[in-house]
């Protein structure tokens, strides 16, 4: 499978390392040995400093603003000098090709296009690899699956729940050319990534990102190895750190994400702390690359919840449910406090009964919830990030 920048994505480590702590020297003055004394940065100090406090470069040398979507709270604002997006292309590009994209190759993005980084980020990066890039944007979902049909897209970029989406208007997944998926902008399990390569017949191959940091690109799996997402680290220097202590843990321990941007110009961030929990390995991976690879995002510091002194990320519940062969991969989690304790009712489509389904949260989470099994179609549908979770405790 071709490689997109293997003068960069193939550096033997110790020369990839050296790369780094020159470009870590020149943008911050700090010596690679000495960045694990150095303070976060996190994102209230963004919100703080809205719009434009933190920008490092006039506003006039900044040819695009992007905001983040504002899932938390307040959207945060970050700048791109021309500099910046002709990184962000090539990191895009570079994911496009680890997905067997070429030159020609009909790339079909449903991510939003506008201040969300997710559309034009990719966009830019297959228009940077020489593929035919159809715009869809989010939206008008029966059209984007005639389009995926009559266009012949080989690529479908997206995220993976609204990839589910597009497949309920999907009457033969064979009449598809479509042989990869590259989803992203909100966590997703195995059990996920199975059910959208059932549903539409293709390779569903991981992309992450924060536009805090860049935008999607920031990491993405190959699809030779599929064991991870190799981050660029040319570009995006990372660590992972004990979530509470913030002390470095080494490769293979869960930990929260963080990122020093190396080359950004415009908004560049020392350790930026993410929220997002994965892990990391340096092992060789076998389509060649020696970039670092990330885990899959299996929760966030700040969407664990507890339900009668049950500690739980949503993704582990996914995870529960999509190994019930009867239930469809779609379903939300709704949270109320009716007295003095937590409750959570999880909404699920299929044709099992409830108490299946509690018994295989009971017994592979040790978590009591309530069940709903709805007709199919119930489960509200995303064009974008899905709304796993219904927080009603302030209701």
């Amino acid at each position: 499978m071709p490689i997109f920048q293997p003068e960069l994505e193939t550096l033997p480590r110790p020369e990839l390392e050296r790369l780094q702590g020159e470009r870590l020297r020149e943008r911050f003055g700090v010596e690679p040995e000495a960045l694990p004394e150095q303070p976060f940065r996190v994102k209230s100090e963004l919100r703080e400093a809205y719009p434009f406090g933190l920008l490092r470069v006039p506003l006039e040398e900044c040819v695009r603003i992007h905001a983040s979507s504002g899932t938390r709270g307040k959207a945060t604002i970050v700048a791109y000098t021309r500099g910046d997006l002709a990184a962000w292309a090539d990191c895009c590009a570079r994911a496009l090709a680890a997905a067997g994209a070429g030159r020609g190759t009909v790339v079909h993005v449903a991510y939003g296009y506008g201040l969300f980084t997710g559309g034009l980020g990719v966009h830019y990066g297959a228009e940077r690899l020489g593929c035919t890039v159809v715009p869809a944007s989010g939206g008008n979902t029966p059209r984007q699956a005639q389009l995926l049909e009559d266009l012949g897209a080989e690529i479908l970029c997206c995220t993976p729940s609204y990839a589910l989406a597009i497949a309920d208007h999907v009457s033969d997944p064979a009449r598809l050319r479509v042989r990869a998926g590259v989803f992203g902008a909100e966590p997703w399990t195995e059990g996920l990534r199975e059910a959208v390569e059932r549903a539409l017949g293709l390779t569903a191959l991981d992309i992450y990102g924060l536009s805090e940091v860049m935008g999607p690109g920031v990491s993405a799996e190959c699809i030779a190895g599929r064991d991870g997402a190799h981050v660029n680290e040319d570009h995006f220097l990372v660590e992972v750190v004990h979530p509470e202590s913030g002390e470095p843990l080494p490769d293979g321990e869960v930990g929260e994400l963080v990122f020093t941007t190396l080359t950004k110009e415009a908004l560049p961030l020392l350790r930026y702390r993410t929220g997002d929990l994965a892990s990391l390995t340096r092992e060789p991976c076998v389509c060649g690359r020696t970039l670092a690879r990330m885990s899959r995002i299996v929760g966030r510091t700040d969407d664990m919840l507890i339900i009668r002194g049950v500690n739980v990320f949503p993704s582990e519940i996914e995870r529960a449910l999509l190994a019930v062969p009867e239930l469809a991969p779609h379903y939300q989690l709704v949270v109320e406090r009716p007295g003095h304790l937590d409750e959570l009712t999880v909404q699920v489509e299929g044709t099992v009964d409830a108490a299946l389904v509690r018994e295989q949260l009971k017994s592979a989470l040790g978590l009591t919830a309530r069940v709903e099994v709805v007709a199919a179609g119930s489960v509200p549908r995303s064009e974008g990030k899905a709304l796993r979770v219904v927080d009603r405790r302030g209701a």
